[in-house]
């Protein structure tokens, strides 16, 4: 096999949506590619999640935070994509260690101004000297005030930061597929279809500038 595409799921705060994004993509991209989601988090979340799941999310899993480990990633030749859920912490050897090898970026964030202006720090102090490909994916977004949304993506414009045009509604689905041991793929709860569309629709986005 070829070398693997690196997508690693990047933002030096925490509580932003990391986890779900990085699983739920490995889960949406594993139906038709074969996808490993390394868990290079201590805090080991989405390792947690997973194993909930016995495995039935359709990708492997690799639990893995030793920055010399992380850089034989690109040696991994048994994937066609490597979907890295990366420490909350800008200072981590093993966040530098990824970004620096991996192919591309997605920066989840809420709109909320706070949370924007970290991730905007993130992106001008850990990923812009490394230039690497990357999109800011809006997570949390409340469905009420839309017009956060849409500010915080002409901000984003504005600095010349590329953004995802999909974005991820806050729903309550999220967090009970968590504690059901399943992707928002697998999930049968309310809004469980909306949920699924929004990470769908960022998939869409994300293979068309990864492959």
């Amino acid at each position: 096999m070829s070398t693997p595409k690196i997508l690693a799921v990047v933002n030096g705060k925490g509580g932003v949506g990391k986890t779900t994004t990085a699983v739920n993509l490995a889960a949406i991209l594993a139906e038709k590619r074969s996808v490993l989601l390394v868990d290079a988090d201590p805090q080991g979340s989405a390792s947690w999640w997973v194993e909930r799941s016995g495995d039935k999310m359709g990708f492997h899993l690799s639990q893995e935070n030793n920055p010399q480990a992380l850089k034989d990633l690109p040696q991994v030749d048994d994937y066609q994509i490597i979907v890295v859920d990366t420490p909350p912490a800008l200072r981590s050897e093993a966040l530098r260690t990824v970004i620096g090898l991996a192919d591309y970026l997605v920066l989840p964030t809420p709109p909320a101004p706070m949370d924007l202006t970290a991730l905007i720090d993130t992106v001008k102090t850990a990923v812009n000297p490394l230039r690497v490909a990357h999109r800011v994916l809006l997570t949390k977004v409340d469905s009420r005030s839309l017009n956060e949304t849409l500010e915080a993506q002409n901000t984003l414009l504005e600095l010349g930061i590329p953004a995802y045009h999909a974005f991820v509604r806050s729903y309550k689905a999220h967090e009970r597929s968590v504690l059901d041991g399943m992707a928002i793929t697998q999930w049968k709860g309310k809004n469980a279809k909306e949920a699924q569309s929004d990470y769908r629709r960022v998939a869409d986005e994300l293979l068309r500038e990864l492959l």
